[in-house]
């Protein structure tokens, strides 16, 4: 819609993995009425670091504004375990649905070196905000 602000972007940096989120509400493939509000998100992997690193699996917490918590681990991302040389980034998007008009997401994706060295990156908590309620991360 015209003259409404782009929505914000969310980053966090483990040990030079930069990970940035941008969600977006759905209205099309909302249905309010229904209790389904959906949206996309989409995330960017940069490695900033001198290691190569590769996404093994992801662990995701999504919070509604109910207080109704999911959580969903697997692996890679999008069917796909990205291999980042340093410099290189990596960007997908996805969608999450949820039975109430907001929430928030969070979680990390495991990351092996090529020495097998493993880390937790973390994924920044975002807000699932819609225009039928809103809701903020502290």
């Amino acid at each position: 819609m015209a003259g409404r602000p782009p929505p914000p972007v969310y980053e966090a940096d483990t040990r030079g993995v930069k990970i940035r989120v941008q969600p977006r509400f759905l209205h099309d493939e909302s249905r309010p009425a229904s209790g389904q509000y959906v949206w996309q998100y989409t995330v960017e992997i940069e490695n900033g670091s001198e290691q190569t690193w590769t996404l093994t699996t992801r662990h995701w917490e999504i919070v509604d504004s109910q207080g109704r918590r999911q959580i969903v681990d697997g692996e890679g991302v999008v069917g796909q375990q990205p291999r980042l040389e340093p410099g290189e980034s990596f960007r997908y998007s996805s969608g999450a649905p949820l039975a109430a008009p907001s929430g928030m997401m969070g979680g990390n994706y495991t990351m092996v070196s090529e020495t097998g060295e493993e880390i937790a990156a973390r994924i920044p908590t975002f807000s699932l905000d819609s225009p039928y309620e809103q809701s903020r991360p502290s």
